[in-house]
This record gives C-alpha cells, sequence and structure tokens, in this order.
C-alpha cells in the first residue's frame, strides 16, 4: 500500500478509509525541506521497484507543493499600507497598496508597515510610546513599544533663565522611504524623544525668558519641528515629523515665588516709569511754555523801550533845535511845560503882582460832582 504524501497511513477507518489534508492551505508547522526528502526517497524507492504509479504520484506531489510554494508569495497590502519587498535581507522594492507578489520564502519577504497612523512622543510630562504599525505576511506582528518618556524638562533660556518646557511630537514613517525607517532606525520612540529634546533646546536656548512665555511659542514650535526633520533627513532615519505642540511653559516650580516677586517688582517699576512719565509730559509743555512767554515779553519790553528811547531822541532833538533858534521863549516853555508836569494834581495857589498889591489871586475850588440819584423801585411811591 502506498504511503500518502501528507504523512498519514490509511486506516480503514473514520473518513472514508483514509486521512485527508487539512483544508485551507498549509499546516500550521510546514516543514519543506523534510516533505522533499520524503518524496525524493518514495520517488527513489518506486523506481527501484520498477513501479510507475508510484513514480507518477511523487512527481504530482512536488507539483502540488512547488505550486504551493509559489502561491504563498501573494499578499494584500491595505490602503494606508506599503509593502517592503526584502530579497535575500537586502532591500530590494516597494510596493504600493492592493494584490502584489514577491518571491517565497527564503528568496523574498515583504514587511508591510502603516504609513498614515500617527505616534505620539511627550517630553516632560508622560510616557514616550511607539505604536509603528508594522506588520510582515504570513511572519511578523506589529507590537507596541514603551520606553520611558519622563525626561528632564528644564531648559536654559537665551538670557541664562531656567525655564520648564512640556511637549509633544507627533510623527509618522516616511511613505517615500518606508525602507529608512525599518532599517535605519533600531527604537524609533526613544530616537525621536532624543532629537525632540536636543532640538527644544536649541531653539529655547536662542528665546528669551519673557518670550517663551509670552508671544514665542507657536515659532519655537515650528522651529523644533524644522530642525528635527532636518536631523531626520540627513540620518535616513524615514520619520516624518507631523507636528510639534507646547503646553504652556513655567518657569521650575521651586523659585515660582521668587519669579512672580520678580514680575511684581517689574510691575511696580513699569508704573513708577509712567508715573514720571507723565510727570514729565506735564511739566516740560509747561516750563517750555514760560519760557516762550518770557522770551516774547522780554522781546516786547525791548522794542517797548527801544521806541521810548527813540522817541525821547527825537523829542529833544526838536527842542534842541528850536532852542537854537529862540533860547528865551524855548527856556520858558521847557520850564512851563515840567512845572506843569510836577504841579499837575496838587493844591494850587497863585501869587502874583496886580494892581491892588495883593498878590494873591483866588481860587475858586469847584465841589464834586453830584451822585446820580438812586433809582426808584418798580411800582413804589415818590
Amino acid at each position: 500500500m502506498v504511503e500518502s504524501p501528507w504523512g498519514n497511513r490509511p486506516t480503514g477507518k473514520g473518513n472514508g478509509g483514509g486521512s485527508r489534508p487539512p483544508q485551507g492551505g498549509m499546516p500550521p508547522e510546514f516543514d519543506l525541506e523534510a516533505m522533499l526528502r520524503r518524496a525524493r526517497a518514495r520517488v527513489q524507492g518506486g523506481m527501484k521497484n520498477g513501479g510507475a504509479d508510484e513514480k507518477r504520484i511523487g512527481l504530482l506531489v512536488l507539483a502540488a507543493l512547488f505550486v504551493l510554494w509559489l502561491a504563498s508569495g501573494i499578499y494584500r497590502v491595505n490602503p494606508d499600507e506599503l509593502g517592503v519587498v526584502l530579497r535575500f535581507g537586502k532591500y530590494e522594492r516597494t510596493d504600493g497598496p492592493g494584490l502584489n507578489y514577491h518571491l517565497p520564502y527564503p528568496v523574498e519577504m515583504v514587511m508591510i508597515p502603516s504609513v498614515t497612523s500617527v505616534n505620539k512622543v511627550e517630553i516632560g510630562g508622560g510616557d514616550a510610546v511607539e505604536n509603528p504599525g508594522i506588520r510582515q505576511a504570513r511572519a511578523f506582528n506589529a507590537s507596541q513599544v514603551s520606553s520611558p518618556g519622563d525626561r528632564e524638562s528644564l531648559m536654559l533660556t537665551g538670557d541664562r533663565n531656567i525655564v520648564d518646557v512640556g511637549f509633544e511630537v507627533q510623527w509618522k514613517i516616511d511613505a517615500t522611504n518606508p525602507q529608512h525607517f525599518l532599517f535605519n532606525v533600531r527604537e524609533p520612540a526613544e530616537s525621536v524623544q532624543q532629537v525632540a529634546e536636543s532640538a527644544m533646546r536649541e531653539v529655547i536656548g536662542r528665546n528669551t525668558l519673557e518670550d517663551i512665555l509670552t508671544t514665542a511659542q507657536s515659532q519655537i514650535a515650528e522651529d523644533t519641528k524644522a530642525i528635527m526633520q532636518r536631523i531626520f533627513d540627513e540620518y535616513e532615519a524615514g520619520i516624518e515629523v507631523t507636528a510639534v505642540n507646547l503646553s504652556k511653559p513655567d518657569v521650575p516650580s521651586p523659585v515660582i515665588g521668587e519669579f512672580q516677586d520678580v514680575k511684581r517688582a517689574e510691575q511696580d517699576k513699569a508704573t513708577a516709569e509712567s508715573v514720571a512719565e507723565g510727570y514729565r509730559n506735564d511739566i516740560i509743555p509747561r516750563a517750555k511754555g514760560e519760557a516762550v512767554q518770557m522770551v516774547q515779553k522780554a522781546e516786547a519790553y525791548k522794542t517797548r523801550v527801544i521806541a521810548e528811547a527813540e522817541g525821547d531822541v527825537a523829542r529833544f532833538m526838536s527842542v534842541y533845535e528850536q532852542y537854537v533858534n529862540a533860547k528865551d521863549v524855548t527856556r520858558k516853555r521847557i520850564y512851563l511845560e515840567t512845572m506843569e508836569a510836577v504841579m499837575k494834581g496838587m493844591p494850587k495857589v497863585i501869587i502874583g503882582n496886580d494892581a491892588r498889591g495883593t498878590g494873591v489871586v483866588p481860587v475858586l475850588p469847584l465841589p464834586a460832582p453830584l451822585a446820580a440819584p438812586a433809582a426808584k423801585p418798580a411800582g413804589g411811591t415818590p
């Protein structure tokens, strides 16, 4: 009786007097080399015995096994994946989504990474968790790898202050070069974490503490992302950085009280400077106005004095010309004008030589003008 190619002898019992090969493909533990050795031994035994049936069955078994071996190279790639084909362990090509074929193991094998799943690494506030989403057809399963991410988040700023920066990095496999990710990076999450921390320290060292705490956070995230991507491209890591998200930076907790004191002192300083600036803006224009006013008064006084002096000179010269022509008359006129100016507003008694010889001229004092009568009240009696 001929032995079954599946390694089981018919027993005459059960399902039709013999066993059947497992349905749905190869056995769970498939040893191709051992089966080929057994098939070749059976063929050689049949040839020695001169059995044509045994030889034909052996050839059919070999053909079936070869077809199954070739069929094992068919594999499927999902829309969010790429198939990286290796030939004898060396990168050969990258296949797109859909049904694809590679030469069966051990000639070629395929690794199928997910190039759309986004992974996250947290710095200064959690664990860095890697979920690369890679599977190998029929032989490779994805696994989550966790590495400690509780790193030191205290960083030195450009003005030599210490700031506590926590941030998150989102990354995925580069779809253009997935083979770089598979073969050039051993622990992606740890590599991303180290590069992120180095890039962030470089960017923080370029900025001041005031800018980091207020307006420069979005620019810091963009600069960190650019530096990380440049590093990964230089090392051909096959990693694409999609985003860098900063949590609110703050000063270290041991010095938060002192920092608040400094901020209050700075606010008091700004308030004092504002008050002083207001006083300056009030007093300086006023002083400038008073100075201009004094200058204008001095100019007016100067003009008036010069004009008066020139008028006096002109009057003196006119009097002098008259004096030259008529000295007695001019002298008497000057005397009378001078006496008029001196005696003006004083009580006067005129003493002269008249015919009677008394020499005193009486002066009639005139009374002061009568006051106007008071107005009568409306509707009153006289």
